[in-house]
């Protein structure tokens, strides 16, 4: 086994930071942005070109076969789906209420009925049917309670359910979708949780349904408390997620079915939990599905291994210039065989005072999933943005947009890559 890398979480990287007394919308480029180039406009993707084909081959597009053939280059269809899933994370975002002066702070600013409407994301044909909040597993003291409310908020609107009523979009799905979205980091206490980078076991309610096999698995203590802790006042992410689930499994379950989970930053990661725990809990479960923005590392090889053998497909949009995509911790190249308990980490060559932190505490992860690697260095409107646009949600949804494949990766420069290619071809003859 090689470790391949070591980073350590940097609390302050995007907009979605401890509020101030200056908001501002992450979500929106205006003239006072770092940004000279104009946001994406989603209309310009056909969302509804090939319907035909999405419908007949839905499952290949959610992950069936690993996205394979359909990532480099970009299917348009897979393009415009991975772009309609990033819009319900911004539409959380949009609805998420940051001012901490606000009476409402860290809850949606929209009835449930109407966020998708609101936020201002366009038709989707889709109904948000529950509203979904994290609480901190932190203990802190209790003088925490007495100072500013966006200090010592505990339980923060998080993201929310959706499923597909519209006809004609179930039809040119090919299925009726189930949607969980999830926005990133925004409060004090998300941030604090987010700097427990540390592995911990996952809890034994998830271990007795899976089966012993998944000895050994473990996720990052930050993200597994958010996904796991309530309050008096409030039950657990996992709780609301795993209720819901139940009702929709109960409503449509003899349908075509797919859940697909999707966020960004924070919550990528809470996504990928929330989608082993969907297979984990649910025996029948359909297929369950996670399109990931700039999503932190989550848990270690064992847990890769059990997200694998319980089916979950995790297509991951990674911005190779994005700093959240490489941390917390140690990485293990995704080719190396499963580490067994009893198997001591491989890391020679690095200094003894990093051996022994190795060595003593649990900081070894492991990518999971397909990844789309996207760069902001290559697209001609980005390529001098600092490092704080290139985590934002907007950057990756117009890398998306815009990426053509590995070997011309932006569309603006494909016509003078297939033009180079071409005169190649002609001197050849």
């Amino acid at each position: 086994m090689r470790v391949a890398a070591i980073a350590v979480t940097i609390p302050k990287l995007t907009h979605y930071t401890i509020p101030s007394s200056t908001i501002i919308n992450p979500l929106k480029l205006n003239e006072n942005s770092e940004f000279s180039w104009t946001p994406l406009k989603h209309d310009s993707v056909l969302t509804h070109s090939n319907s035909g084909k999405l419908a007949k081959h839905w499952m290949e597009y959610q992950g069936i076969n690993n996205w394979e053939g359909l990532l480099d280059p970009l299917d348009d269809i897979l393009r415009s789906e991975i772009l309609k899933y990033g819009r319900f994370v911004e539409a959380a975002y949009q609805s998420f209420d940051f001012d901490p002066s606000s009476p409402t702070y860290a809850t949606s600013k929209f009835h449930k009925n109407s966020i998708l409407i609101r936020s201002c994301i366009g038709e989707t044909g889709y109904k948000p049917t529950k509203h979904l909040r994290a609480t901190c597993g932190i203990q802190l003291p209790g003088w925490v309670d007495r100072g500013p409310s966006w200090v010592s908020t505990r339980s923060s609107w998080i993201g929310y359910v959706a499923v597909c009523q519209d006809k004609e979009e179930i039809a040119r799905l090919g299925r009726r979708d189930v949607v969980i979205a999830f926005r990133g980091t925004a409060t004090c206490l998300e941030w604090l949780e987010n700097l427990r980078a540390t592995l911990t076991c996952l809890p034994d309610d998830v271990v007795n349904v899976v089966g012993p096999e998944n000895g050994g698995a473990m996720v990052e203590s930050g993200f597994l408390s958010l996904y796991t802790s309530g309050s008096d006042t409030c039950p657990s992410l996992q709780h609301m997620v795993r209720e819901e689930i139940g009702r929709v499994l109960q409503t449509y379950g003899d349908e075509p079915l797919s859940f697909t989970i999707t966020g960004h930053s924070l919550g990528a990661a809470l996504a990928t939990l929330a989608a082993y725990d969907i297979n984990s809990t649910f025996s029948n479960a359909p297929m369950v599905t996670v399109i990931s923005f700039g999503g932190p590392r989550v848990g270690n090889q064992n847990f890769r291994c059990q997200l694998e053998k319980s089916g979950t497909k995790i297509l991951r949009m990674v911005n190779s210039d994005d700093l959240i995509t490489k941390v917390p911790g140690f990485v293990i190249d995704n080719d190396d065989t499963e580490m067994t308990n009893n198997q001591a980490l491989n890391v020679v060559g690095l200094p003894r005072w990093v051996r022994k932190r190795v060595e003593d505490a649990p900081l070894v992860y492991a990518d999971v999933g397909q990844e789309l690697r996207l760069s902001s260095k290559e697209c001609p409107y980005l390529c001098k943005e600092g490092v704080v646009s290139c985590h934002e949600l907007s950057t990756y949804l117009h890398l998306v947009n815009g990426f053509v494949s590995s070997n011309c990766p932006f569309r603006a420069t494909a016509m003078r890559v297939l033009y180079k290619h071409h005169r190649q071809k002609l001197g050849s003859y």
